[in-house]
């Protein structure tokens, strides 16, 4: 047995800020590894919105937790599970209703132009600079009484 018992993680995340992503696209940080690249978060994506054309340099997986998602795969709704190879290209990523979803990446997700140049690039260094900075501001706000 290992002298050194590494700490569990426990995210509550009712108390976690919810981080602009993009147009009716929130998130919330649960998970970042430098060790792996893995990045867990949960989006709130409003009715409408999307995420725009993206490669997957890592596999992703999700679990729709509310709404319906429409993509390359078909229409994903609360409680379908869902698998992205290494490599996929998802060209239109649309948002039927208001929903929720935990994601996880095993990797870096890179979203591109027409010509398929990168213009964005998701990793687990981006998704904990941003969980830094909101935590960092949240902290700066008075308490309320």
């Amino acid at each position: 047995m290992n002298a050194e018992n590494p700490p569990d993680i426990l995210r509550q995340t009712s108390k976690l800020p919810w981080i602009e992503f993009g147009a009716g696209i929130h998130y919330k940080v649960l998970r970042t590894s430098a060790e792996t690249g893995d990045w867990t978060v949960i989006f709130k994506c409003a009715k409408g919105s999307g995420f725009p054309p993206h490669f997957h340099h890592g596999a992703g997986e999700y679990l729709m937790l509310s709404g319906v998602m429409d993509y390359r795969a078909g229409k994903a709704v609360a409680g379908d599970y869902g698998y992205e190879p290494l490599g996929v290209y998802h060209e239109s990523t649309t948002f039927l209703e208001d929903s929720e979803l935990l994601f996880t990446n095993h990797g870096p997700v890179a979203f591109v132009d027409g010509d398929n140049n990168i213009i964005m690039m998701l990793d687990w260094k981006y998704f904990a600079d941003q969980a830094a900075a909101a935590e960092a501001t949240a902290a700066e706000q008075p308490a309320l009484a």
